[in-house]
């Protein structure tokens, strides 16, 4: 029988594998409360942090967990690089401050080095050892991750300033995603060069949702498709959990694998929408079903997942986002119970 990541793998390549893979995004929202620990130790204490990765391997052993052994400090890394501030708490990740506003300050930035700026030498060297150590007992590090370039450029400007720039500064806009998104690539790239045998990616930006076609088209899919086209043969995710069925076709030209999208988006629609183009990863809601719903209600909604968008291959049933604080474990257990038992409506 194939391991759960085998199955991944054949799903994200369009294929039917023996049985739908289950695969969760999971990091620090739910990780140290599901384990009973103070976030800011979860970051801190790399025995601590191991153990609670690897107790989800022992506790989910049918789930893939994305990016799985994820050394992360919440969305802090890519922008601590740039220098902004954050602020950590006992009980959730922590938050980022934007920094300057004015366009004009950042048209002259420099790309980051993840050698040496911010948070990033410090996620390289635990990824260095996590994986030296997970190798010894016969497992190692798959998949590493970034933000994308709205998000990130969003910690920079903020939010609001950024998607008004891209109507009233396309220019000073695209010079800052260029810059943001050379960072990106040398950010992944950093981290795959610290585990051994990496095999995929992942990339996570609601702010695409947000935007027109027209604007996705002209001002964000170049630095996505750049990002993407730059991790060729590897294994790529894209996570964006912002409604957009507008931008869906789209998509489909951005050069990723796989594509973790709202709950708010009917399953059928995006599979029409995208067709055999693109496996789909979803889409419980991860809030409703995920933490206040049943299990019966968590492998109804599944079911009508699968029977959407499992025929004929190129699905992974997860949630609709990622894994929210305060998910509770039997409602994984029926997700992956409802992937096992499923089969195609004759």
């Amino acid at each position: 029988m194939n391991t759960p990541w085998e199955l991944f793998k054949q799903s994200a390549r369009l294929e039917k594998p023996e049985r739908v893979p289950v695969a969760l995004i999971v990091d620090s929202p739910w990780l140290p409360g599901y384990a009973g620990i103070d976030t800011r130790d979860y970051f801190l204490l790399p025995d601590k942090w191991l153990e609670i990765n690897l107790g989800l391997l022992e506790r989910f052993p049918d789930v893939v967990w994305i990016p799985g052994f994820w050394v992360e400090y919440g969305m802090a890394a890519e922008p601590s690089a740039f220098g902004t501030k954050m602020h950590f708490y006992s009980n959730r990740p922590p938050s980022v401050e934007p920094l300057v506003p004015d366009l004009a300050f950042w048209a002259d930035v420099k790309p980051v080095d993840p050698q040496a700026d911010g948070l990033m030498p410090l996620v390289l060297r635990l990824y260095e050892v996590a994986d030296e150590r997970l190798r010894a007992e016969g497992l190692g590090i798959k998949m590493v991750c970034a933000r994308g370039p709205m998000t990130v450029a969003s910690w920079l400007v903020g939010m609001t300033p950024l998607m008004m720039a891209l109507i009233t500064e396309p220019d000073a806009t695209s010079r800052l995603l260029d810059t943001v998104t050379t960072s990106i690539i040398r950010w992944l790239q950093a981290q795959l060069d610290v585990v051994r045998q990496p095999e995929g990616i992942l990339l996570l930006d609601d702010l695409v949702g947000m935007v027109s076609d027209r604007h996705y088209r002209s001002m964000i899919h170049p630095h996505l498709r750049r990002i993407f086209d730059a991790f060729d043969g590897l294994i790529r995710v894209y996570h964006n959990d912002t409604p957009c069925p507008h931008l869906l076709e789209s998509f489909t030209e951005a050069n990723f694998d796989v594509f973790n999208f709202s709950h708010k988006t009917d399953i059928g629609e995006v599979k029409a929408k995208m067709g055999h183009r693109v496996a789909l990863m979803g889409n419980v809601p991860p809030l409703d079903m995920g933490v206040r719903g049943t299990t019966e209600e968590v492998a109804q909604w599944a079911r009508e997942c699968l029977d959407k968008g499992a025929p004929g291959g190129g699905m992974i049933l997860s949630f609709g986002g990622g894994v929210s604080p305060g998910t509770l474990a039997e409602n994984i257990d029926a997700l992956v119970a409802t992937a096992r038992d499923w089969s195609p409506r004759e």
